[in-house]
């Protein structure tokens, strides 16, 4: 899907630089997160050792009991899913 985005700044300071940066904060922001939250799944997975990808498939077919270190590791699995969704995004963004 193709957005296309219009900005209007009324503002002696050229915006483009800024809007570039911005987008380059956010980036290294989501990678940072990203990179946090991987840690977290592979602490999860070495110790109930198995794959986070088996876990999510076990806890949804009611195979596990849901306890709080299983809410909090769906959670990171979602997390996951949402920064990698918004960095692609970003990524995809082309300033013209």
């Amino acid at each position: 899907m193709s957005q296309r985005l219009t900005l209007t700044a009324e503002s002696q300071v050229e915006i483009r630089p800024l809007i570039e940066s911005a987008i380059q904060s956010e980036l290294r922001m989501l990678e940072l997160g990203l990179q946090r939250t991987r840690q977290r799944l592979q602490a999860f997975e070495q110790r109930f050792d198995m794959s986070s990808a088996e876990f999510e498939q076990r806890i949804n077919a009611g195979e596990l009991e849901e306890t709080l270190d299983f809410v909090e590791w769906l959670g990171e699995i979602k997390t996951q899913e949402l920064l990698d969704a918004n960095l692609q995004a970003l990524r995809g963004v082309q300033i013209n």
